[in-house]
């Protein structure tokens, strides 16, 4: 029997909203097609509002959490009309504001009951909470898409706004962890020269690595953390951002040095896989010169798939949660999160 499900994503490095449309069914193993997708770009007063939402009382997130599913709702309701759609499911990742698993709460909003409402489609979403509650990180959970979607390749490494990795150990057991931020903070350093990205690393080519920098940015006690464990803005915000402010250097030389710190902290992560093809998608896929620098610091064939893989890989795992969830199935491995158990995670809405 083939599920119909529609993905949301919307990762840290606010780039929009990530949609997909995607056919799953199952033979001897889980296979997909992707139907359709599109990215739609947030508008500056979108961006203004999820960046700022960190710093917002109770009552005023709440107000954004309805205002953001009503817009999430809209534009899936148009990507439904344009591409003809009829979608059994809509799995939507929300946008995450806080994610502090070690304090014991995660928060990704956007209304689940104003999509399902709008679209007239039972939607999930609040998927981390659940695994969050178990004593679990929350994340990483595109894991288990990568176990069953994707198992061809030794490992799967997405970069987004945060980097991370995924790969079976000599068990069978799927280990998965954030490695280090990743595009959030080289976004944040190409907004210094009025880009919204370095396109395909061209900014970070021309600089030097600063090596106090990478010392610097390298010296972390996450780093020497065993897993399971994970990043969210938070870690940018205390601990990337004030290191960026003690070096008075080009922005390019910046650029350079981070990339080369993502490399390394990769590298050292794949440390823990047998030697084989390492899948890299998000957005991270298409900087080339961070994916040279990728290369040089493992010994894995880098494979850089189809461009809609790339996109919107979150997005279709996302959309592969959700079914799972629909049907009752482990969508959260507590291999990966450190909770006490699997779950099947997720919030069901049903259209009014």
């Amino acid at each position: 029997m083939v599920t119909n499900v529609i993905g949301l994503m919307s990762g840290s490095s606010l780039d929009g909203i990530d949609m997909v449309d995607v056919d799953f069914y199952h033979d001897d193993r889980w296979r997909f097609e992707i139907k359709a997708f599109d990215n739609i770009s947030y508008d500056e007063q979108w961006k203004e509002t999820l960046s700022q939402a960190f710093y917002y009382g109770k009552e005023r997130l709440a107000k954004t959490d309805i205002e953001y599913g009503i817009m999430l709702g809209e534009e899936t309701k148009y990507f439904i009309e344009r591409n003809n759609l009829r979608p059994d499911i809509i799995a939507s990742h929300g946008h995450t504001i806080f994610h502090r698993p070690d304090l014991g709460y995660t928060l990704q909003i956007g209304s689940g009951q104003a999509i399902a409402d709008i679209c007239n489609c039972i939607t999930i979403n609040d998927f981390r909470s659940e695994d969050v509650e178990k004593g679990g990180q929350g994340a990483p959970l595109v894991p288990i898409g990568d176990k069953l979607l994707f198992s061809e390749y030794a490992l799967c490494l997405n970069i987004g706004g945060i980097a991370n990795i995924s790969y079976d150990n000599n068990d069978g057991i799927r280990i998965a962890y954030d490695i280090c931020i990743a595009n959030q903070a080289l976004n944040y350093l190409s907004r210094q020269e009025g880009l919204n990205y370095d396109e395909c690393g061209f900014m970070a080519r021309k600089g030097n690595i600063n090596i106090e920098l990478l010392n610097s940015l390298n010296y972390n006690d996450y780093y020497k953390n065993k897993n399971p464990k994970s990043l969210g803005r938070e870690f940018f915000e205390s601990v990337t951002l004030p290191i960026f402010n003690d070096y008075n250097i080009s922005t390019e030389d910046k650029l350079a040095t981070f990339a080369e710190h993502i490399a390394i902290q990769t590298g050292e992560a794949a440390k823990g896989c047998d030697k084989g093809k390492m899948l890299i998608s998000g957005g991270g896929a298409k900087n080339t010169f961070l994916v040279e620098r990728i290369k040089k610091n493992t010994g894995h064939e880098v494979i850089i798939p189809a461009e809609n893989i790339i996109d919107y890989k979150e997005a279709l795992v996302f959309a592969f949660l959700g079914l799972l969830r629909k049907e009752g199935k482990i969508n959260i491995l507590s291999s990966v999160t450190g909770a006490k158990s699997d779950s099947s995670s997720g919030k069901i809405w049903f259209p009014k």
